[in-house]
């Protein structure tokens, strides 16, 4: 019997497997799957000698030299991988951190902007009480003024002549005698208290002459010669002027807004008449209507037949353009 027995061969264990696709760790890192480093495992291991059965490495010590390389591979990668999740954990609580401050500022932000919207509305309210309290002011001090020039009267278009600005007193005299003599006979008193040219200084670029303002010492004087101008046309030795009462510029220029109103309502028979301050009244199917806005006035007359479409103030406006 032989002393030296055949050394065990060791079984090949290799399969024939497919070699799989590379893993993709962390950050691209490529590493060969578990299945083809194992086959590299058998394939490198050592031949055992037909000798007396020993060998310089046996298969069990080199697959567990090979076991242990393998856990320190997969060490280093989990210590690697553990330390870019620490580190993508880190940058996740910044952001998280970031986050909840952008959140706390946005109901800052948000609290800051209901408090400026109710300052906002409370500004509106304050401005819209000036507003009001400035056009109550406002109409009062054009009555106080109105009210001033209640002993007033103006006369439109008494010629610009240094005869007559040097004597109005006296010219306005000869009105009264001219036109209204019996205020006169009556023993009224039509002494004026001045009177003067408005604007102060003459215009060399305006053709017309200004008005004249006369202040008369008795008020009731000064009522008789309005109406008499009221129900015909004054003249000054012949030539055709116009006596009104003498009101504020804003309380002028309201009244002046009624003047194509004014005519066509003379035209069609209505007896119309500008209160004060600038109030048009109206006489039409046996009853006095009083309108203090022009556009009441257009809404009445687009109701009526009979004066619809005859009121139509922009397309006056147009035609005399």
């Amino acid at each position: 019997m032989a002393n030296s027995t055949e050394a065990q061969k060791p079984q090949n264990t290799k399969k024939n497997k497919k070699k799989g696709a590379t893993l993709d760790t962390f950050y691209g890192a490529k590493i060969q799957n578990t299945e083809q480093i194992e086959d590299n495992i058998q394939e490198n291991a050592p031949k055992p000698s037909k000798g007396n059965g020993n060998s310089p490495q046996t298969y069990e010590e080199f697959e567990s030299e090979m076991t242990k390389k393998m856990e320190a591979f997969w060490e280093e990668k989990l210590e690697i991988m553990q330390k870019k999740f620490t580190h993508l954990q880190n940058q996740y609580d910044e952001t998280e951190k970031e986050n909840q401050a952008l959140k706390a500022r946005i109901r800052q932000l948000e609290d800051n902007d209901r408090v400026k919207e109710q300052e906002l509305i409370k500004q509106s309210q304050n401005t819209k009480k000036l507003e009001e309290n400035i056009k109550y002011l406002t109409d009062k001090v054009i009555d106080l003024e109105n009210r001033g020039r209640r002993d007033n009267l103006r006369i439109i278009g008494l010629p610009e002549k240094p005869e007559i600005n040097t004597k109005l007193d006296m010219v306005i005299q000869d009105i009264i005698k001219e036109n209204c003599p019996e205020i006169l006979e009556q023993g009224g008193n039509t002494a004026t208290a001045r009177a003067h040219r408005t604007p102060s200084t003459l215009n060399p670029q305006k053709t017309t002459p200004r008005n004249v303002i006369a202040k008369f010492q008795s008020y009731q004087t000064k009522e008789k010669i309005l109406q008499e101008a009221r129900k015909r046309q004054f003249r000054y030795k012949g030539m055709p002027i116009r006596v009104t009462q003498d009101l504020a510029s804003s309380t002028l220029n309201d009244r002046k807004a009624w003047n194509m109103i004014f005519r066509k309502a003379r035209e069609l028979g209505l007896q119309p008449r500008i209160s004060y301050p600038a109030k048009l009244t109206i006489y039409f199917q046996g009853k006095v209507w009083a309108f203090n806005k022009i556009e009441d006035f257009q809404v009445f007359a687009k109701k009526r037949p009979e004066l619809c479409g005859k009121f139509d103030t922009e397309n006056q406006r147009a035609r005399n353009t």
